[in-house]
This record gives structure tokens, C-alpha cells and sequence, in this order.
């Protein structure tokens, strides 16, 4: 089995930064793309970034800049820095893996618990 494991959420002050970060663990034989998507209350889940293996990124429109991904492969890991967050940022933050388990064909999409950010004064 995989499991995805997030940390760093929490309450933050408008303008404020956080950094979560996310660490997969298991039967890994390789990970492709990594990355992180949120849910706010009565949203559905929505991209805000992810990360190839290589290191190519993808953003939502609306974050770029505020926001950077980064991953590291030795580790299995991938971090989330979050700079300028604003109100409309809170939501649960979903960690996501693809993964090539040892000794499976084909690869399998893993998601973390989720963390909460909430930004508040």
C-alpha cells in the first residue's frame, strides 16, 4: 500500500505565508506526477498545482505567483509555499501522488488526508 502524508496547515493572518508538505511512503517503485488540490466548503475540489518528476509545473491561473511547488525524488516528498494568502485561500489542502507500485503493472493515483488552512485575522 501507499500512503500520502500531509503536515503544515493551520491558521494564518491575510497576507501571511504557510508551507505543507507532503510525504508518500509504501510500496513505491516510482512516483510521476505530484501535486495539490483544495475544497473549500461547498466547492468541489479544485487544482491549485502540481509537479512532474522532471520538475515541469502547473499552476491555477489565479495562484500563480503566490504560490510555488516543489518536490524532492529522493525523498517522495512534495512541498506547497504559500505567500500573500488571502481569505478565499482556506480550504482543506489534498495531497496527490501517482504512483507505479512495486510489482504492479500500470500506475495508481493516491490522495493524503488532507490539511486545513484557514486565513483569518
Amino acid at each position: 500500500q501507499v500512503q500520502l502524508v500531509e503536515s503544515g496547515g493551520g491558521l494564518v493572518q491575510p497576507g501571511g505565508s504557510l508551507r505543507l508538505s507532503c510525504a508518500a511512503s509504501g510500496s513505491i517503485f516510482s512516483i510521476g506526477a505530484m501535486g495539490w488540490y483544495r475544497q473549500a466548503p461547498e466547492n468541489q475540489r479544485e487544482l491549485v498545482a502540481t509537479i512532474t518528476s522532471g520538475g515541469s509545473t502547473n499552476y491555477a491561473d489565479s495562484l500563480k505567483g503566490r504560490f510555488t511547488i516543489s518536490r524532492d525524488n529522493a525523498k517522495n516528498t512534495v512541498d506547497l509555499q504559500m505567500n500573500s494568502l488571502k481569505p478565499e485561500d482556506t480550504a482543506v489542502y489534498y495531497c496527490y501522488a501517482r504512483v507505479w507500485r512495486r510489482g504492479l503493472p500500470g500506475a495508481y493515483d493516491y490522495w493524503g488526508q488532507g490539511t486545513q488552512v484557514t486565513v483569518s485575522s
